[in-house]
């Protein structure tokens, strides 16, 4: 009778959040994946990346259009080999990670451009500013751990990025690209 009474229990909150329909959610893994750009500084390409950031995603390969990605970077996690230039990244005239230590994407649409390829457009917000981007990213894996990879440019000073003395794109580049990979786990198998 205990275990009756746990499985409609248990029947009863999958029901609630969704049952059957609810998309699954995968897991990012830590180790593995990463987030790193680069951009120009007179002349000189600089590279760095981001140490703590997270995910939720719900990722159907088969159904792209029913997909909801969400990434949280943790600015202060700015990682550049010298810290006298990741202390400038946390000034307000960069991001003031003091007044907005997070940058957040929110996908609005996800669309298939072929079998391992896809698209994914969405909010992306730094610095309070936020702008619609366009992510495309490869899929290299249909079942179990997948590895995501991707890229994008983005314009720093969209989002009020480097401004004051730094505004002059001849001392920094207005272009930054952005390069990712991401581990996740628990994609579900291809329909």
């Amino acid at each position: 009778m205990k275990q009756l009474a746990m499985r409609l229990a248990l029947f009863a909150l999958a029901c609630v959040s969704g049952g059957a329909n609810a998309q699954l959610q995968q897991q990012l893994i830590a180790a593995g994946s990463e987030i790193t750009f680069t951009n120009k500084q007179m002349g000189v390409s600089m590279s760095g990346r981001f140490k703590r950031f997270d995910a939720a995603v719900s990722f159907e390969p088969s159904r792209p259009q029913t997909s909801k990605i969400g990434l949280v970077v943790d600015l202060t996690s700015v990682a550049l080999g010298s810290a006298d230039n990741e202390a400038l990244l946390a000034r307000t005239d960069w991001f003031d990670s003091k007044n907005h230590p997070k940058a957040s994407f929110e996908s609005t649409s996800v669309k298939a451009l072929d079998a391992k390829k896809f698209e994914a457009r969405g909010k992306l917000t730094l610095k309070g500013v936020s702008r619609d981007v366009v992510v495309p990213f490869d899929l290299s894996a249909q079942t179990g751990d997948a590895v995501v990879t991707g890229a994008f440019m983005l314009r720093r000073k969209d989002f009020g990025i480097g401004i004051g003395e730094w505004e002059d794109v001849s001392l920094v580049a207005n272009e930054v690209n952005v390069r990712f990979r991401f581990v996740l786990r628990g994609l579900p198998p291809p329909r």
